[in-house]
């Protein structure tokens, strides 16, 4: 109805999973660098987990078109069976045949001979199971015991599990532990950030033949706030949104139509108010801001020396060449005023001296900076090494050290802070003296893209690890991408394709030339993740 209007030649926000409209996020693309390896492995079980409408699916047709051509696929999209009613499920998609009332024995057979078979003939056989919280314990253990078939280096069936994040705790059951200790990659898939849905939303349109952008800014952001970032929510509000604005004959899209639509769409929503976050925000640094100074004035020096020590322990270390005052907002009270926002951009404004934000970083290494010296200069003095890389929140928490981040306010202006903590989806933001707990979304609106960490290097490296390197080298990087992979490492004697492959998927993750050879700058990826050194981010999670 308003494709002629738009300048488009199809739908592109229906919600039917158009291959040509296949959007692949940095998200989907580790999810599918993850499943694509604990594939090429040993075999077993691999996880896909995610909320509804986040592309799971979307990650499952991907990977289904990667897989080798030797390999036979069952697809089974209606997990609600038994035991009895899953294998003869799974020897109709593998087109074994088989006579009336067949036995839960006789079906495991005529798998089993078919497995071997394919095997023999160098074949690999795949189940995908969709839904898969919906499978019984009961199911789930005969799954198990088919994969109990096997060579000395392979099992013959790997099976893929795609399901909603209750599928976790139900593999967390003490009678599927079994299974669960057989699951050789988890990926748990989470929404699109504001960023990859702006991109998400502008490819669908230059698919449907639109290559100027339709939405606004302040549409986008709308469009994340009432969507969370759901691919599939978020084509709902779009296809409504186009037809508010073919109804008024305006382009582009504005917030006031996704407002509309959201009311149409999820139904009595509350739009959002500028005014009102920021009323909201100014009340929550005013509530903390007046308990911290409370406290601090209250104190007596020898109170205020243990306080200072507390908060020392709470934000795992502290710069140890300024006073710490540490004012952290919990951003949970609201409030009237512009308390909040004052102190923050105060922060900010006084944060562009990159120098006091690496005093911040050395003092969580528990060094000082060198008078006379660069940031990097002094971190070499103290047995230290920096790195500088590109990247983004999913970079900086999957390496899980402290880092010194580059960011940038409204008016794109430089200023440099330290992430100190990570606690779920918040992260303990060091300014100058003064600390906050801000979200991944606050963090993902400033942060430039760059970032710099300080490590130790635990043993000298080589320069490079190739086809041509010592057996002892090889078996080294077997050795170190097994323990970041989580699985058993192989005993190798040569730089085999297995290891160039896993070498090579390692690389892609980590946006490093995926060229199969160890190079410094590979090697110095492996040894960040090896390195027991220094503080962490959280020591109980990688991303």
């Amino acid at each position: 109805m308003y494709k002629a209007f738009y300048g488009l030649n199809d739908n592109p926000f229906s919600i039917a999973p158009n291959p040509h409209y296949m959007f692949l996020s940095e998200r989907h693309r580790e999810a599918l660098v993850h499943l694509t390896y604990g594939l090429g492995e040993t075999g077993g079980f691999v996880l896909l987990t995610g909320e509804v409408g986040t592309g799971k699916t979307t990650v499952s047709r991907c990977l289904l078109q990667q897989l080798p051509e030797n390999t036979d696929t069952a697809f089974i999209l209606n997990p609600s069976l038994t035991e009895q009613e899953l294998l003869a499920t799974l020897c109709d998609e593998l087109k074994i045949t088989y006579g009336d009332n067949p036995s839960i024995k006789q079906l495991t057979d005529l798998l089993s001979q078919y497995l071997l078979a394919n095997h023999q003939n160098g074949r690999n056989t795949v189940l995908i199971i969709d839904e898969a919280q919906h499978l019984r314990s009961e199911v789930l253990e005969q799954l198990r015991l088919l994969t109990n078939l096997e060579t000395d280096t392979k099992k013959l069936l790997q099976v893929i599990l795609i399901g909603q994040p209750e599928l976790q705790q139900l593999l967390k059951r003490q009678d599927l532990r079994q299974l669960a200790q057989r699951i050789t990659a988890r990926y748990h898939l989470l929404p699109l950030n504001q960023q990859e849905l702006a991109l998400y939303v502008q490819h669908r349109l230059q698919v449907a033949g639109r290559h100027e952008p339709l939405f606004t800014a302040k549409s986008i952001k709308r469009l994340h706030h009432y969507s969370g970032g759901i691919p599939r929510l978020t084509n709902l509000l779009c296809e409504r949104a186009l037809m508010a604005g073919f109804g008024l004959s305006k382009v582009p899209i504005d917030h006031k139509m996704v407002d509309q639509a959201a009311k149409e769409v999820l139904g009595d929503v509350e739009p959002v108010s500028d005014k009102h976050w920021y009323a909201i925000a100014a009340g929550i640094a005013l509530v903390t801001f007046a308990g911290a100074f409370y406290g601090f004035t209250q104190a007596t020096p020898e109170a205020s020396h243990q306080t200072e020590g507390a908060n020392l322990q709470s934000a795992t270390a502290q710069p140890q060449t300024v006073n710490q005052k540490n004012l952290q907002s919990n951003l949970t009270l609201p409030a009237k005023n512009n308390t909040a926002q004052r102190v923050m951009q105060q922060a900010m404004a006084s944060s562009q001296n990159i120098d006091v934000a690496f005093a911040g970083l050395f003092g969580l290494w528990q060094v000082q900076p060198i008078k006379g010296l660069t940031p990097c200069q002094a971190a070499q003095e103290h047995g230290l090494s920096c790195y500088q890389q590109q990247g983004n929140w999913n970079s900086i928490m999957r390496l899980n050290y402290p880092a010194v981040v580059y960011l940038q306010d409204s008016k794109i202006d430089p200023f440099y802070g330290v992430i100190v903590e990570r606690q779920y989806e918040q992260i303990l933001l060091q300014l100058g003296e003064q600390q906050f707990w801000v979200s991944k979304d606050w963090f993902d609106r400033h942060f430039s893209g760059t970032f710099e960490i300080l490590w130790q290097l635990d043993q000298p490296l080589p320069r490079e690890i190739s086809v041509s390197s010592p057996a002892s080298q090889v078996q080294w990087l077997e050795n170190s991408l097994a323990i970041i992979d989580e699985r058993p490492a192989r005993l190798v004697n040569q730089f085999d394709t297995q290891l160039e492959q896993s070498l090579m998927m390692f690389q892609r993750l980590h946006g490093l030339k995926a060229d199969g050879i160890a190079g410094s700058q590979t090697l110095v990826q492996i040894n960040l993740y090896l390195s027991q050194k220094g503080p962490r981010l959280t020591r109980t999670e990688r991303q």
